[in-house]
């Protein structure tokens, strides 16, 4: 088999920006949007949010098991849920019903939600399974998903800082051009993701069916081979862990530069930063992977987020360029976040099992996590925190503190893994 030429890896990765795009609204910027600029009560944003996401996770397994079913013509897959996912994106950000209305307005939150988090969730697994599959015409298994997750990650980071930069830039023009703005906003993401699939489609290394036959195992078969995968089953709780410790900063961000740093003209800064730097770390940490193994270099990942949220515990008004550091030596972390726990789950998938019901589970887990992170809202509001307030040391503990915690669980939880059966290094 000849080797996958770059270009085919490239428009592979292509579609990771616009998913990057939808999701960093959803996660980072909505749950502020719309408690601090349409009004929403700040517990009751942690609620939709918590309460939207929980519905998300638990679906993944069900579209995973669907799309182990797909008869390889998957093009209608993807095009529909490129279609829905351009809509509730665009509705996300205009709501048509009145702001000053808690009760619709949080509903047409939560339908929104709904809608953006499904459809995003049958691009994602589909995609993840798609680059899961891929064989770089080597005679290393893992070269294949290696590359196609450097594409894909590489493409969604570059996605993060479109999205960190531009809404952040929209919030600070008049208030009278803010929905023409979003308007031209969202339907040049729309195009985006369009031509991100038009480009998978056609140019990607092709769709990859199981090799094991041509119908898809019973879901319980395929549950039960699940649970007898030592391997699987031992990256589970380290990754769900490791997903809070992500998933918590990443609700929180816009309301600590605001309110603890004081410095909400450097948001889209920060944010950009941070991003870049994960961009700018992203192929050393695929390198290191080769190199020392992937969950040895994970592990060494979670060291360098540990720090840098460490001293981010600590920071309060004004504290603009140690903030800097925070993002850059967290957005190089990330890298390591982004990149390798796919590849551990690819290598672990045998060739004739489900991909996608593996992913469905995987993804379950860190929507999960990012439900529970919603939970963050009503939990600060419970500490006398609110929005537009200069906030005290509950903020900052919450924001930085707690996910250390989680990151140094899922840290102990990795150091315990020495090897699998699938073979990944230690």
């Amino acid at each position: 088999m000849n080797a996958i030429r770059p270009v085919a890896y490239a428009s592979y990765g292509l579609l990771g920006l616009p998913l990057a795009m939808a999701a960093l609204p959803v996660y980072v910027q909505i749950p502020a949007y719309y408690s601090g600029q349409l009004g929403l009560a700040l517990g009751l944003t942690g609620w939709v949010l918590f309460l939207a996401r929980l519905v998300d996770t638990f679906q993944d397994p069900l579209l995973g098991r669907w799309i182990d079913r797909l008869n390889g013509n998957i093009s209608t897959w993807f095009w529909g849920s490129a279609a829905v996912l351009a809509l509730a994106f665009l509705g996300l950000w205009l709501p048509p019903v009145p702001t000053t209305n808690t009760m619709y307005l949080s509903l047409w939150l939560a339908a929104m939600l709904i809608a953006a988090y499904t459809a995003h969730s049958m691009l994602n697994i589909a995609y993840l399974t798609w680059g899961a599959r891929i064989d770089a015409g080597s005679a290393s298994n893992e070269q294949g998903p290696l590359g196609a997750a450097a594409w894909r990650e590489g493409a969604g980071l570059l996605g993060v800082i479109l999205a960190s930069v531009i809404p952040s830039w929209l919030m600070s023009r008049p208030v009278a051009t803010m929905s023409r703005d979003l308007t031209g906003y969202s339907l040049a993401f729309a195009a985006i993701l369009l031509l991100a699939v038009l480009v998978l489609l056609k140019f990607a290394p092709a769709w990859q069916r199981a090799k094991a036959s041509a119908t898809a195992p019973s879901w319980h078969a395929t549950w039960a081979l699940m649970q007898a995968h030592q391997g699987f089953r031992q990256l589970l709780l380290p990754y769900f862990l490791n997903a809070i410790s992500v998933a918590i900063p990443s609700t929180l961000a816009l309301f600590f530069i605001n309110d603890r740093l004081q410095a909400p003209a450097y948001a889209g800064a920060f944010l950009a930063s941070y991003f870049i730097a994960a961009a700018i770390g992203l192929p050393l940490w695929v390198m290191a992977a080769k190199k020392i193994g992937v969950l040895c270099a994970w592990r060494w990942g979670m060291v360098l987020a540990i720090l840098a949220f460490c001293g981010a515990a600590t920071l309060g008004a004004g504290d603009i360029v140690a903030y800097f550091m925070v993002c850059i030596a967290a957005g190089l972390a990330l890298g390591a976040d982004l990149a390798l726990p796919p590849v551990l789950l690819a290598q672990l998938i045998r060739q004739d099992s489900s991909p996608a019901s593996y992913f469905g589970v995987w993804t379950l887990l860190g929507k999960l996590a990012l439900a529970l992170s919603g939970l963050a809202l009503p939990a600060l509001a419970a500490l006398d925190y609110q929005p537009g307030s200069p906030a005290g040391s509950a903020l900052a503990w919450v924001y930085a503190g707690v996910p250390c915690a989680f990151k140094l669980a899922a840290f102990w939880l990795l150091t315990r893994i020495k090897t699998d059966p699938a073979g990944v290094s230690s």
